[in-house]
């Protein structure tokens, strides 16, 4: 590795520090995705835009897009039902990549003129995640062809593991206060019902879960509206 090579990698490697610290002050998960794809198309070479996606059960979501060209272009695998991200699906391959979008793809060969039409030359996906049957997926596209060398692609892995050890950070610290919040909105709902309707604790649970179940609701809202109205379900 040449000297200055070195101090390239050096520079990345700062830099990444940086984002790292940067995606975990973000407050909530949508923070955490965004300030990612703002990150990828200034650190990665050749990135003009950037997006996050999820495949569940073949439906493809956009959780986080630079512009709507990549929000376009997530549509756009949805409706064909072709493109890399449902291949990463099934073969779970970390980098996928179209190298000249300006020439045929026997592979994708709707998918990719589509992209073309959006002004995209090149674009490369890295895996953030797979769990069950849904993958994450960090895309970067390029209007030149052949954008991304294999210093990219490296730049790229490492910057979407990072990524991906963020996002998961930020799912976990969001569910955690979710099942807070929720565990206080249901003991708030016990303490109303036993005060006013003269109820025990357990006889009191018992009644919120009967009510979730015969409803379909989910706990969590059962309880929020006893608190709203002081009233028992039903």
């Amino acid at each position: 590795m040449s000297h200055e090579h070195g101090e390239v990698w050096e520079q990345f490697a700062v830099a990444l520090a940086e984002m790292a610290r940067d995606l975990l002050a973000q407050d909530s998960v949508q923070d955490t995705l965004d300030r990612i794809v703002d990150h990828a198309t200034v650190l990665i070479n050749g990135c003009d835009e950037a997006g996050i996606l999820t495949v569940r059960r073949g439906e493809v979501q956009a959780l986080a897009a630079t512009s709507d060209v990549v929000r376009r272009a997530d549509r756009i695998q949805q409706d064909l039902g072709e493109g890399p991200c449902f291949d990463a699906v099934t073969d779970r391959q970390q980098i996928y990549s179209i190298e000249d979008l300006s020439r045929p793809n026997e592979h994708w060969s709707r998918f990719a003129p589509e992209l073309r039409k959006l002004g995209m030359g090149s674009m490369m996906g890295i895996l953030l995640f797979t769990e069950d049957d849904e993958l994450g997926a960090l895309n970067l596209y390029s209007r030149r062809p052949q954008a991304f060398d294999e210093a990219a692609r490296r730049a790229g892995w490492v910057l979407a593991s990072h990524a991906a050890v963020a996002f998961s950070a930020a799912r976990t610290h969001q569910q955690l206060g979710d099942a807070l919040e929720t565990r206080h909105e249901i003991g708030e709902a016990m303490g109303i019902l036993m005060e006013r309707y003269g109820l025990t604790e357990d006889t009191a649970f018992k009644l919120l879960k009967k009510a979730s179940q015969d409803h379909n609701i989910k706990l969590r809202a059962i309880a929020r509206q006893i608190c709203e109205t002081g009233e028992k379900p039903g």
